[in-house]
Formats: structure tokens, C-alpha cells, sequence
């Protein structure tokens, strides 16, 4: 019998084929020189304001291309039109602009739009746009598959590819961003760290990241929430940060023995001790904490969970956010009923533990939580529906 990871490379290797990736398009090749996409704001300005000294350039040009990125979206160095087409070349000769092939759009019947996008590797990404009445948020990845192995996850049983870059991540928002400004005729105003990956275990291209987003494509630092399912070291390295991130982890159980049956990596980092970051992380002021908390029927929603969640939630001031279990190929669980995942929010509520229950959204294009490459590459193989 084919392993998953045997059967996803069957259409990966025929997309591969047809998209023109062969086993020389190696990602070394097209990044041997720097990606303006991965230079946070002051270390752009640097390398910049070099670049243009070197060739008796006025200092402006350095603002003519800090535009063009953060303003502009722009995609390629062609499209900084204002720069003489001497100095774009010679951009072109120092520096690269990652740019992501947009593989397929999916849009669902409620108005999320799943992104698949394609790598200069020929690996493959998720990113996923979820509108409600009052924003417009983005989820997108920070690893291309993911080594978690968290039982309730698509992406964990697809495992592990490789790390993105910062600019294989910043161009997930501003190709998303022209996108939506294109489609949908608004912007971004969210940005989640909750697609494919685990985002601390990508630390220094997330860290540099969140600071493009933030200081250069003007994101508020309240408006972007990096998740984890509780990887202490980055926890505490984000507490240090003096822009106020959100965090939300991946909790799903109250208790370290039935964590562990659902994330290993607890077995690690055990709860307890993400605990303890947390607490530190909570202390560093004006940074708010979210418990993700998936729901399956007969798995984590006995009634006497209500109660060692509640401890946790409070002693960390976290607001909870209950998830219907989204399903996905390679388990048979099902959702929690919604007369106990209500019950859950009484309780916590009446404890005092701010408390909701999270809309499914994008399940009918596999983009609800969870479900990110669960049939993606598998999709690939179909046509289109009309």
C-alpha cells in the first residue's frame, strides 16, 4: 500500500512536469542574490542606500522602490516604473523579488478563497483569504508542510517539506492583498500565522516578517496573531518583542496526557511548561493570548474538561475559542454536537473565561481550520467545475 506522502507525490510530479519544474530548477538558483522581500524595512533601506551610492544614484530612489513594495504590491522589479530602466536592470542584477505562481483559486460558497500557490522549487503552499462584515482576514504559511504531526491537522500528515523564506511568506500577503484589492475591491486588515507550518519553529524568517508587516506594509502589530501548538523558546522570544503580536496555541486539551494523544509535540514542551512562557509572554503587557480549542465528539469534550480548561484560560487571562472539528481524510472523527460545544461556552463564560464558538468557514474548498492541503495536490488532477 502507498503511504500519503507516496500518493501526494504522484500529481506533485506530474504538476511539476507540467508547470515546467524539472531537477535542475533548484531554489538556490534563482536566490543567490538578495530578496528585497526578505529584508526587514531598516535593513532594506541599508542595502539600498548602498546599492544606489555605488552607482551615483540621488538617495530618492531609495524611497521610489520602498513604494513600489509596500504601497504598490508590486510583483517585479519591471513594474517600478518610475526608476529608469538602467537602474531596474541593475536592481535586477543585485537583488530578486520572490514571486509565488498562482497554481489555483478556489472561492467557497460562503466567500473564503483559498490560494494554492507554487514555489520557484515546485513546492507547494496554502494561503487563505476569509471575509466578514467588518474585515478582511489573511491566513498564510510560514513552512511548506509541516513536522508537527498533529492527529486533527491535514497539513501534519502531509509532513514536513522545507522552511519558507521571509519573502516566500511576505509575498503570500501582497500577492493576496492585490488580489483581494483586484477581486473583491478591499484589503487585507488581518494577518494569521495559521496555515501550513508551525510558525516558531520558523523563527527568524517570521520574526522578520512580522516586522515588514508591521513597519513596512503598515499592519498594526494588534491586527497580526502568530499561532503555535507550543514551542517554548519561540513563545518566549516573541514575548521579548516590543510590538504587541497576539499569540494563540494550539491548546485542544486541558491536560498534558490527553494533549499528548493529539500533539506530540507536548511530549516535548510539556504543558506546564508552555504554560510558563505563556505567563511571560501575558506579563510583557498589552498582548493578548487565544486558546485554539478543536472539538471532536468523544475525543476532548467530556464535561469534565470544562474545568482544567477554565484554570488555564485564567491564569493567562486567554479568551477560547471553541472549533468544530473540520473533517479531513485520514481520521474518522467527527465534530463535536453543538448542544456540548455550546455547553463548553456556557461554562467557560459563567466562569469567567471569554468564550466563542469559531464559524466554519471554506469547508467546501478545504480551507476550514485544519484542512489546509488535505485534497490539494489530489485537486490538481481534477478539472475544473464550470
Amino acid at each position: 500500500m502507498l503511504s500519503w506522502a507516496a500518493k501526494l507525490s504522484l500529481p506533485v510530479e506530474r504538476f511539476k512536469k507540467h508547470m515546467g519544474f524539472s531537477a535542475h530548477h533548484s531554489i538556490m538558483s534563482k536566490r543567490s542574490n538578495t530578496d528585497l522581500l526578505s529584508l526587514p524595512p531598516e535593513d532594506l533601506a541599508r542595502a539600498l542606500e548602498k546599492h544606489f551610492r555605488q552607482r551615483d544614484q540621488p538617495t530618492y530612489r531609495i524611497d521610489q522602490v520602498r513604494r513600489w513594495l509596500y504601497e504598490g504590491l508590486s510583483g517585479s522589479i519591471d513594474e517600478m516604473t518610475d526608476l529608469p530602466m538602467s537602474e531596474r536592470d541593475a536592481l535586477k542584477d543585485s537583488f530578486i523579488l520572490t514571486e509565488l505562481e498562482e497554481a489555483r483559486v478556489e472561492v467557497s460558497q460562503d466567500g473564503t478563497v483559498k490560494h494554492l500557490w507554487c514555489l520557484s522549487d515546485g513546492e507547494f503552499i496554502e494561503s487563505v483569504l476569509i471575509p466578514t462584515r467588518k474585515r478582511l482576514t489573511l491566513c498564510i504559511s510560514s513552512q511548506a508542510g509541516c513536522a508537527m504531526g498533529c492527529t486533527f491537522c491535514a497539513t501534519g500528515w502531509g509532513g514536513f517539506q522545507r522552511q519558507l523564506t521571509t519573502g516566500e511568506i511576505v509575498s503570500q500577503y501582497s500577492a493576496s492583498r492585490r488580489w483581494a484589492e483586484h477581486h473583491l475591491g478591499t484589503t487585507i486588515s488581518n494577518i494569521v500565522y495559521m496555515g501550513m507550518g508551525e510558525p516558531l519553529s520558523n523563527r527568524k524568517a517570521v520574526h522578520d516578517s512580522l516586522s515588514i508587516l508591521n513597519q513596512g506594509y503598515a499592519v498594526g502589530a494588534r491586527r497580526i496573531t502568530v499561532s503555535t501548538v507550543g514551542v517554548v523558546p519561540g513563545i518566549l522570544e516573541l514575548a521579548e518583542r516590543p510590538e504587541q503580536f497576539r499569540l494563540a496555541l494550539s491548546l485542544h486539551a486541558p491536560i498534558s496526557e490527553l494533549r499528548l494523544s493529539l500533539i506530540p509535540l507536548e511530549k516535548r514542551h510539556p504543558l506546564p511548561e508552555v504554560l510558563s512562557a505563556l505567563k511571560r509572554f501575558n506579563q510583557s503587557g498589552g498582548k493578548r493570548i487565544t486558546f485554539e480549542y478543536t472539538m471532536i465528539r468523544g475525543v476532548n469534550d467530556a464535561l469534565e474538561l470544562i474545568a482544567p480548561l477554565v484554570e488555564l484560560a485564567r491564569s493567562v487571562e486567554a479568551y477560547v475559542n471553541l472549533i468544530p472539528f473540520n473533517p479531513i481524510p485520514y481520521q474518522n472523527w467527527e465534530p463535536s454536537e453543538l448542544h456540548r460545544i455550546k455547553n463548553f461556552a456556557k461554562n467557560l463564560n459563567k466562569h469567567g473565561v471569554p468564550a466563542a464558538i469559531r464559524e466554519t468557514r471554506g469547508r467546501d474548498i478545504d480551507a476550514a481550520c485544519g484542512q489546509l492541503k488535505a485534497h490539494a495536490l489530489v485537486q490538481l488532477e481534477k478539472p475544473r467545475q464550470s
